[in-house]
């Protein structure tokens, strides 16, 4: 069965970005029978393009993906600019902007399946990469001239978190505004980058460094620098079939699939701490076959 895939790929230096392209929209496009349209967090794009939707597409339906910023997607579902069967976030608080009569009761519930630490991952021909294997990593952050990355906090769960996490170091360290020395205003125009360029941006030397998820890194060989327990702070994935899906039951065998044994085998070949799926919100509105698998 043919595939829908709605990534494209950029060569970029020589590195591979995978970047996405306009999702669906309503009046554009419907899902045909079958078919399974997953929105999910840009984070995932190589384990979900290339892990989980091929697999899916052997049991018969078609899985067509589209990644970006977790809450700049749960915003246009709410604001019906969006059409999707499932969402997966990278943060749990992103349901609530789902949630409830005044956010369109387009969720009831989801599942968190899977973890991933944030890391700083480089590029290894960079100037500053030998000081990454040398000096503290807040010390490299730094240096005159080094390019960071990161996303955008209004818009990522990972921007957020990569705010969070140098204010948390600033504390730890005692290095007063640390945060600011290093990523300057939380909107800083030069760092900010669209989730699903980060990586590309990083292996064709636009980039010298930026603030990833380590399943990110780990898929793609990325050179990283783990950091330590006192400040790590971690991604937190969650899943849910969206109310007034235009394909509910594809949603629900997708999920199903997704938190099965074949897909947390895949998800766990492609660097995921996958968790034992965990409820939240109302079980009666769970399909049964995703209930089955929940503890």
């Amino acid at each position: 069965m043919q595939r829908h895939n709605l990534l494209r790929r950029n060569f970029l230096g020589g590195g591979l970005a995978l970047t996405a392209i306009p999702a669906l929209r309503p009046g554009i496009a419907r899902a045909a029978t079958g078919t399974v349209n997953v929105a999910y967090a840009g984070s995932l794009v190589n384990l979900m393009e290339h892990g989980i939707g091929p697999a899916f597409d052997k049991s018969g339906a078609t899985f067509r993906g589209f990644a970006g910023g977790s809450n700049k997607m749960a915003h246009e579902i709410s604001g019906k600019l969006l059409q999707a069967d499932v969402f997966i976030s990278a943060n749990p608080k992103v349901n609530d902007d789902l949630t409830g009569a005044a956010k369109g009761d387009w969720a009831d519930w989801y599942v968190t399946f899977g973890q991933s630490p944030l890391v700083i991952g480089y590029n290894p021909k960079s100037r500053f990469a030998a000081l990454f294997r040398a000096k503290p990593w807040y010390e490299v952050l730094q240096e005159s001239g080094i390019r960071v990355g990161r996303t955008d906090p209004k818009l990522d769960p990972k921007g957020r978190l990569t705010l969070a996490l140098m204010k948390k170091a600033a504390a730890v360290y005692k290095i007063p505004n640390l945060d600011q020395t290093v990523l300057g205003a939380p909107e800083n125009p030069a760092q900010v980058l669209p989730e699903e360029t980060m990586v590309g941006r990083l292996q064709s030397g636009q980039l010298d460094c930026g603030f990833f998820y380590s399943t990110e890194t780990a898929e793609l060989k990325i050179p990283t620098v783990h950091l330590p327990k006192e400040v790590t702070l971690s991604a937190h994935y969650t899943a849910t079939v969206l109310n007034r899906a235009p394909n509910p039951k594809g949603g629900a065998d997708f999920l199903s699939f997704l938190l099965g044994p074949n897909g947390r085998a895949i998800m766990e070949a492609h660097g995921l701490d996958v968790v034992h799926p965990a409820l939240t919100g109302d079980r009666s509105k769970v399909p049964a076959q995703v209930a089955a698998l929940l503890s």
